[in-house]
């Protein structure tokens, strides 16, 4: 056959379709129609909520879920259900903003560049070492401090130094969101999952530390391992990256780090990090003494950024354009926040939620006893897709889940490990998860680009839940 043939034949063949996740928008809308299209089938019902006395937080009564008039959610409802859930999330939103509009002044003035490149000109020759330090360091703020959303901030420095040293963007945001996935999972100390929840079971606070503390390590030096080997990989094969469109893109945009020059430090810059070390010291203090959350926490975020500002000798209007560009950046996940929430509203509208978690947790009663914690585990993993905040998966499920291990035989703390895993290991895949969104979209990295560099490690984590769960329902894990 004559190459000319050939080619005529290879032109008439149907070009290989490539197969691609929707958008993140067309996804969460599609999520929204099935979930309107429930309110329909699922059974309207609800508990009654009551004030904790422990806690002094709204919670379910257990005993008190009653069938309701149905109350399906129409068009007009599924679609004002979108600034409904915008209004509901702006404090995330606008935190988002301002933080990444605050984080813009800090970073024109040069200092956080300058210690970038310093510290990528160090670790020339030992790359290897970035991934285990800088993933230890953001765990130990999920850990201690129950750092999520608060973590934002460091994307861009992440990003920009594992990009400084060979690596890629997946490599920069893995430090920050699955490093601080790692200590808020283990939630050694963490005040708004592991405290909220054995509040609500009567456990003596942030009891059971111990064993946490091996599943810290352990989840830590499976996810290093699983970093390290993808970086390993993208340093000696740039277009083996995951993102090696991006990389270019990005490299022809802004320019790729150099490590020549002195790069030093100034004055100015070292005033510029203690105004940043001081804001920090600010929020930690302001979060567990004064109740801080995200207004008082943005609003140093803002300090910190026109105080930078004024140190680095950036006039007014300069810092104002900049600041609105840092903002613009992250349009597009602050967006994404406000339509992601309108799930949770329409399940409530339609009053589908508590019907889901009740039959969920009923399940539990059919299993064997040596089943039932890890039973409880995968329904809370399930429920976070609807409910991706930590404290509010809390307050509604485990004043369900600690009566019901009563009844299994579980103890209440096997229970709280159960909701522990379930809400903290698919935070970091689920759609739904507002910071995970923020996340991808500060990068600039697809949701279907993320999964398919993720899920391996997603399962790993969930393996190891189980072994843990099963370890924690057979020793007991106490005190009780």
């Amino acid at each position: 056959m004559s190459t000319a043939k050939q080619e005529s034949l290879a032109a008439k063949q149907p070009a290989e379709k490539k197969f691609n996740l929707p958008h993140t928008y067309v996804l969460i809308f599609s999520i929204i129609i099935l979930v309107t299209l429930l309110t329909y089938i699922i059974p309207a019902g609800e508990y009654q909520r009551v004030i904790d006395p422990n806690t002094g937080r709204t919670i379910v009564d257990a005993t008190s879920y009653q069938r309701v008039e149905p109350s399906s959610v129409g068009l007009l409802g599924m679609l004002t259900a979108i600034p409904r859930g915008m209004k509901e999330a702006s404090g995330i939103a606008f935190f988002i903003l301002i933080v990444a509009g605050a984080f813009q002044i800090i970073h024109a003035t040069g200092a956080i560049e300058t210690a970038i490149l310093k510290t990528a000109k160090f670790l020339k020759g030992k790359e290897q070492l970035l991934i285990p330090i800088f993933m230890f360091l953001f765990s130990v703020t999920g850990a201690f401090m129950g750092f999520a959303e608060e973590n934002l901030v460091f994307i861009p420095i992440a990003i920009a130094l594992s990009r400084a040293v060979g690596y890629d963007a997946l490599v920069g945001i893995s430090l920050v969101t699955i490093g601080g996935a790692v200590g808020f999972n283990a939630a050694m100390m963490n005040p708004f999952t592991v405290g909220v929840a054995q509040g609500i079971a009567e456990l003596p606070l942030f009891s059971g530390i111990g064993f946490r503390f091996v599943v810290w390590i352990v989840i830590g030096i499976i996810s290093t391992i699983y970093i390290m080997r993808y970086g390993k990989k993208v340093r000696a094969n740039p277009e083996l990256s995951l993102v090696a469109k991006l990389e270019k893109e990005d490299e022809a945009a802004e320019g790729s780090f150099e490590f020549k020059g002195d790069h030093k430090l100034t004055l100015s810059h070292y005033l510029v990090f203690a105004a940043m070390a001081s804001g920090f010291i600010m929020i930690i203090y302001g979060v567990y003494q004064l109740g801080w959350y995200f207004n008082e926490i943005a609003a140093v975020f803002l300090g910190m950024g026109l105080v930078s500002g004024f140190i680095g000798k950036i006039s007014p209007n300069d810092m104002a354009i900049e600041f609105i560009a840092g903002a613009k950046t992250l349009i597009y996940g602050a967006l994404v926040v406000g339509i992601a929430r309108a799930i949770l509203v329409i399940m409530q509208d339609g009053m589908i939620l508590d019907s889901i978690i009740n039959g969920l947790s009923t399940q539990l009663v059919l299993l064997p006893s040596s089943l039932a914690a890890v039973g409880m585990y995968f329904v809370q993993v399930f429920i976070n897709f609807f409910i991706p905040s930590g404290s509010g998966q809390a307050a509604a499920t485990m004043p369900i889940m600690v009566p019901l291990a009563d009844v299994l035989g579980v103890t209440r703390q096997t229970a709280v490990l159960a909701y522990q895993f379930g809400d903290g290991f698919s935070n970091t895949i689920i759609p739904t998860a507002s910071t995970l969104m923020a996340t991808l979209a500060m990068a600039k990295i697809t949701y279907g680009t993320w999964v398919k560099f993720y899920w391996k490690l997603f399962v790993l984590w969930l393996i190891a839940g189980t072994v843990f769960i099963t370890i924690a329902a057979n020793m007991p894990y106490g005190p009780f």
